[in-house]
């Protein structure tokens, strides 16, 4: 892939693609995200989850819902959360926004970089681009790339879930996002 069709799939600046475009390709590579299908959906569901390429980690407010992340709630216990601060510390990072930290431990350990001990990390290029493919293996996506189940694709990012009957956040973007990264990889209708 080069820069110039990295920037137009996700739409962004030459400037940007030219500093993700290695670091994609060589994950991509790796993971086994190996066709125009399953490129064009990961592209374009990580285009869409960290603001084409912009938020490498969850924008806090706190609101409401990330109050949740801090122990001890429900949410926290899931997310292998248990200290104070971890909610923040551990919040969504990467471009699919690995959340939690029992998932930057988990995610860190399968990419060999200390994500609990760093968390920052996962801004970094390369560490978010394979930690995102990591997750899309993890979490058998290819086989809803394969089957152009984008719908099922999203909610098991988005959701946790690809048999939930919820709309993902942002479906509509997920869709633009994956026409425009299937006509940049030169996938016909």
């Amino acid at each position: 892939m080069t820069p110039e069709t990295l920037a137009a799939a996700l739409q962004i600046p030459l400037a940007r693609a030219i500093q993700w475009v290695d670091p994609l390709t060589a994950a991509m590579a790796l993971y086994a995200i190996d066709s125009p299908l399953r490129q064009a959906a990961f592209l374009a569901e990580c285009g869409h989850e960290c603001g084409r390429l912009v938020w490498l980690r969850e924008l806090w407010g706190p609101t409401a819902a990330q109050l949740l992340y801090e122990p001890v709630t429900q949410k926290s216990r899931a997310l292998g959360n248990t200290q104070v601060g971890d909610g923040f510390r551990y919040r969504g990072g990467g471009l699919i926004q690995i959340t939690g930290r029992y998932n930057y431990r988990v995610t860190g350990q399968k990419i060999n970089v200390d994500l609990e001990g760093n968390p920052a990390q996962i801004s970094d290029p390369s560490t978010a681009s394979l930690a995102a493919a990591q997750f899309w293996i993890d979490h058998g996506l290819n086989a809803y790339a394969d089957a152009g189940d984008l719908l099922s694709l999203s909610r098991a990012i988005n959701l946790g879930d690809p048999h939930s009957t919820a709309m993902p956040v942002g479906m509509d973007d997920r869709k633009q996002l994956y026409t425009s990264c299937g006509q940049a990889l030169g996938i016909t209708a």
